[in-house]
Parts: structure tokens; C-alpha cells; sequence
């Protein structure tokens, strides 16, 4: 290996392992056993490369074969501290990091702007006057509904007088008047403050519409010198060829790259691969320091290629006969859904875990199809919510399209109660408070599903009240009370540092202690009958 006179290619025994003859599945892998010692050579280097980082970092290892000699790659996403180009590491495809450079001269233009929109959006004089504009419209609210309420109660009051009986013509005359006065104290009163909100918001369009065009500078600028950078990421395949990453997005649904794109471990591993003429045998990513604000990473855990980034550029570097998983997995078996309570509008089952709710991109079976099996000439959609593939528990079936369509209005009005049993991955020593409430928003990110992060500001508001409720072999166990129903809340609620910081057990998303299950059970379910609306509750104990 030191015939190769290269130091980013570092030598490594194979003592009795035996080399694949395939790059291994980056989408669906345990990592092989050179990855491992790989990996473990590499940590004193990235140790030390991420020392006074506050967060960790995604590394990568590709173990690389030339000459029946092996050696390995070692990269990391994106850039540490504002380089590419570490020694030892893989460098970045192409380094637009060049402090002279064209990327690096008009990237400070953008951020010129972005100084000058920032210094004009925090003007002392908008911001006084953005605040006096929302004071004048609470004002204005408060006043309106205050006359709207007086006119209504006149206006009974005046029913009620010529309802009660016979008025002379000077009573019904002083009531039109006072009618008339009252509505034209209401319009005076409404257009006093429409002037001055008017008056104020031309103020605000003084200061707000050179920012608006700043900002469209801003964004054409940015575009640009985005198409510029991912014009020269050019991409070697296996095969030798090379194409930018335009070309390869630009027939995917999103039609261009997304910010990023290229810089993650895996096309900079096997570009350079393929540059230097490398046989790649086996890659692994794993993340190395502490875990993001947003997403949840753990550390010395491996974790697959992500998919919106990753996809499409790996589809064009791999051979065709390289593994690629193009769904999550998914499962077939014949499996019974116990029928908990059934009448002839709804139906309750016992959902297994590992088996779908609604059919995946194939055709495997759910409770969805085992359903529509069961009640064939049903007009309804049958399941009227969801639980995640590995979570067990009682889900509630619409035998009808009428009954189906109440549930789920149910479920949207949030009237519907549930409560979840789960063991989570460290005892009950680890909790400061026994039971409590989490608040945090999640984003679907589309270009990493299916993972959902923890995002102040695009996400959506996501309720869990929890309570510790005992230990098994080790393992906290907690009742999980879901006050919203976003995609995977209890999971990332439980992982997260500001949640419980304790990933339920078995999860294979935001855990770090692989198990036989995910060890969450929809244990309760109180809700109307959409047809009697009685309250009914059903359970089902979970068998952890």
C-alpha cells in the first residue's frame, strides 16, 4: 500500500477476512467488518481533527483494494471549520473554498447584502414604526368588536321595545336615530383607524420596499453562484465518465440539486475512488461527537446514505450491479389482526408491529389489505389513522365512508385521547422529572426521509405529555400521552436532548440500541362512535 505514494490512501492488514467482491448497499447495511477497522484506525485522526467542535460530524471509510493490495479512504460531509481539505481526509470534489477565488469573491457580495438587509430591517425608525402598526391593529380588533357588541345589544334592545309593544312616533323616531348615530359612529370610528393604519403602513412600504428589492438581488445572485458551483461538481462514475450535478438532477422530481449536494461522505469517497483508480470494496458512514440541534445523530453510530441528496448522484457513480435499496424495507407475511370490538359502522383492531397500516410503494400487506379483504364492498377508506410499521397497538377501522370520514375529523379536532406504553433505552435513574410535558415543532425534511427533525422555525407544533411509570430489566418505561399527531413525534420527542433525551428501545431511526422491536405500543384509544356518539374506550396491553 505505500507503493501507492499516497497519503490520503491509508494501509491496513486483511488478516483472515475475506474481501467482497461488491461495494456493499449504502442505502441498507450493517457495516462490514473492514469498515470496523477502518474505522477504529481512523478515530485518533478525526479525534483530532473535531476536538473543539460543539457539534459532532457524519464521517466516512471506503476500504479500497488496488493491485490485491487494501487500504482505506477516509472523508467527512461538508467542511471543518471552514476547510475541505484537511490532511488525511478525502478532499471535497471540488474545492470552491479558495479564499481568492470566484465562489469566495461573490459569496462576500451576498453577504454584503445581507448586511445591508439586516441593517435596514433592524432601522430604529421601522422597527418603532412596525410597532406602532401592530399596536394601532390590536387597538383597532379590540374597538370594533367593543362597537360591534354595543350596536348588537342596541339593537335587541330595540327589538325587544317594539316587540313589547305599540311605540308613539316620537319613541320610534328617537330609535332610528339612535341607530343611525350608532352606525355612523362605527364607520367614523372604523375609518379614524384605517387612516392611520394606512398612513402607517406607507411608512412601512418606505422602509420595506428597498429591502424586498435587495432581497431579490440577493436571490439572483445566490441562484447563480449556486449554478456556477454545481456546474463544476463533475462527477466520475464507475465507468469513467463525468457529468455535473445539473445534469444529474435535472430529471429527479426537485429538477436541480439540492444545497449540499456532493459534499457528503459518499460521493467524495468514491469519486476520488474512481479518480485514482481504486476498487471500492466496502463504505460505512458514522457519526462521530455530539448530536445536532435539529436531527438526531449518535455518536460512534453507522447510519445509511441519505436519500434527497444522495440518490441520484450515487445512482450515476455505482455500477448497475451495485445494491441499491430504492425503498425502506418493507415486509410480507401472513400475520393475524385480532378484531378487538367490531359493529356495523366501525371496526378495532390489534395492529402487530412490523406490519404496514396502508400498503407502501409495493404490494405488501397492511392492515389497509387485510381489511379491504375482510370488507370488500366497503365504499370507505377503511383505516381512519396510521401507526408507524414498528409500532404495536389498537388502531380504529371505518367500515363505512361516513364512519371513516367522522373518525378522521376526529382525529383532526384532536378530540381523540391515546395514550402509548414504551421502554426506553436507559433505566429510570436518567430522568430528572418523572412526568412532564414536550414542545417541540418537527420538520419533514423531503430530503432525508423518512427522518423527522426538531425545527423552531418551519416546523410544525408538536405536543407529548409523559409519565414514568416503572422499569423493565433496566429500561425506563413511560406512558405517552400525544396531544398532536405528527409522523414519528413519540420517537423524536423521546430521543431528542430536549425531549426525554432517551430513544425509545429498538429504534432503528433515532436509537443507538439495535433490539428485536421497537418497543412502542398504542396501548389506549378513547373516542365518539361516529354514529351513536357514545365515548368508547378500547386497550390492548402491550406484550413488553
Amino acid at each position: 500500500m505505500n507503493d501507492w505514494k499516497n497519503s490520503m490512501i491509508h494501509p491496513m492488514t486483511q488478516g483472515d477476512m475475506e474481501v467482497p467482491t461488491q461495494l456493499n448497499d449504502l442505502f441498507s447495511y450493517e457495516p462490514h467488518a473492514l469498515c470496523l477497522t477502518a474505522r477504529d484506525e481512523a478515530m485518533p485522526s478525526i479525534n483530532e481533527l473535531i476536538l473543539d467542535e460543539k457539534e459532532g460530524k457524519m464521517f466516512g471509510v471506503l476500504v479500497v483494494e488496488k493491485d490485491g493490495q487494501l487500504g482505506y479512504l477516509a472523508a467527512y460531509s461538508g467542511q471543518i471549520r471552514g476547510r475541505s481539505d484537511w490532511p488525511g481526509f478525502v478532499p471535497a470534489v471540488y474545492d470552491y473554498l479558495q479564499p481568492d477565488g470566484y465562489f469566495k469573491l461573490h459569496e462576500a457580495e451576498i453577504t454584503a447584502l445581507n448586511r445591508d438587509i439586516e441593517a435596514r430591517q433592524n432601522d430604529k425608525e421601522r422597527l418603532e414604526t412596525a410597532s406602532m402598526l401592530a399596536d394601532l391593529k390590536r387597538e383597532y380588533v379590540e374597538v370594533a368588536t367593543e362597537l360591534n357588541y354595543q350596536n348588537m345589544k342596541a339593537k335587541i334592545r330595540r327589538h325587544e321595545l317594539r316587540a313589547a309593544g305599540p311605540l308613539t312616533q316620537e319613541q320610534e323616531d328617537e330609535l332610528i336615530r339612535e341607530s343611525q348615530f350608532m352606525k355612523a359612529e362605527t364607520r367614523r370610528t372604523k375609518k379614524d383607524f384605517t387612516d392611520r393604519i394606512d398612513e402607517l403602513q406607507a411608512r412601512m412600504e418606505a422602509f420595506d420596499e428597498p429591502i424586498r428589492t435587495l432581497k431579490a438581488e440577493r436571490r439572483k445572485l445566490s441562484d447563480a453562484l449556486q449554478r456556477w458551483l454545481f456546474e463544476r461538481f463533475e462527477i466520475l462514475n464507475s465507468e469513467g465518465e463525468t457529468k455535473n450535478l445539473i445534469d444529474i438532477f435535472k430529471d429527479t422530481s426537485l429538477g436541480r440539486p439540492p444545497s449540499g449536494a456532493g459534499e457528503c461522505c459518499e460521493p467524495k469517497l468514491l469519486h476520488y475512488a474512481y479518480k485514482n483508480g481504486l476498487r471500492p470494496v466496502q463504505m460505512a458512514m458514522f457519526w462521530v461527537g455530539a448530536s445536532p440541534s435539529l436531527e438526531i445523530r449518535h455518536h460512534g453510530r453507522f447510519y445509511p446514505a441519505c436519500r434527497g441528496k444522495c440518490l441520484p448522484i450515487l445512482r450515476w457513480m455505482l455500477p448497475e450491479k451495485t445494491p441499491v435499496s430504492t425503498a425502506s424495507a418493507e415486509n410480507k407475511f401472513d400475520v393475524e389482526l385480532p378484531i378487538v370490538y367490531e359493529d356495523e359502522a366501525i371496526a378495532v383492531v390489534s395492529k402487530p408491529f412490523g406490519l404496514l397500516s396502508v400498503p407502501g410503494v409495493s404490494d405488501y400487506y397492511s392492515v389497509w389489505s387485510i381489511m379491504r379483504e375482510r370488507y370488500p364492498d366497503s365504499d370507505s377508506p377503511l383505516t381512519a389513522h396510521r401507526l408507524d410499521q414498528p409500532t404495536s397497538g389498537v388502531m380504529l377501522i371505518g367500515k363505512t365512508k361516513d364512519a371513516c370520514v367522522n373518525l378522521q375529523n376526529q382525529f383532526a379536532e384532536r378530540t381523540i385521547q391515546k395514550r402509548y406504553i414504551a421502554l426506553l433505552e436507559r433505566p429510570v435513574s436518567a430522568f430528572a422529572e418523572k412526568k412532564g410535558v414536550i414542545d417541540l415543532p418537527l420538520y419533514s425534511n423531503p430530503l432525508n426521509r423518512p427522518y423527522q427533525s426538531v425545527d423552531f422555525e418551519n416546523g410544525k407544533k408538536a405536543v407529548t405529555e409523559y409519565e414514568i411509570i416503572g422499569e423493565t430489566d433496566g429500561h425506563a418505561r413511560v406512558a405517552l400521552y400525544p396531544k398532536t399527531g405528527r409522523t414519528h413525534q413519540l420517537r423524536v420527542h423521546c430521543a431528542h436532548i430536549k425531549g426525554l433525551n432517551n430513544p425509545v428501545l429498538g429504534d432503528n431511526l433515532y436509537g443507538n440500541m439495535p433490539s428485536r422491536r421497537l418497543f412502542l405500543h398504542a396501548e389506549r384509544i378513547r373516542f365518539r362512535h361516529p354514529v351513536t356518539g357514545e365515548e368508547m374506550t378500547f386497550s390492548v396491553e402491550p406484550e413488553f
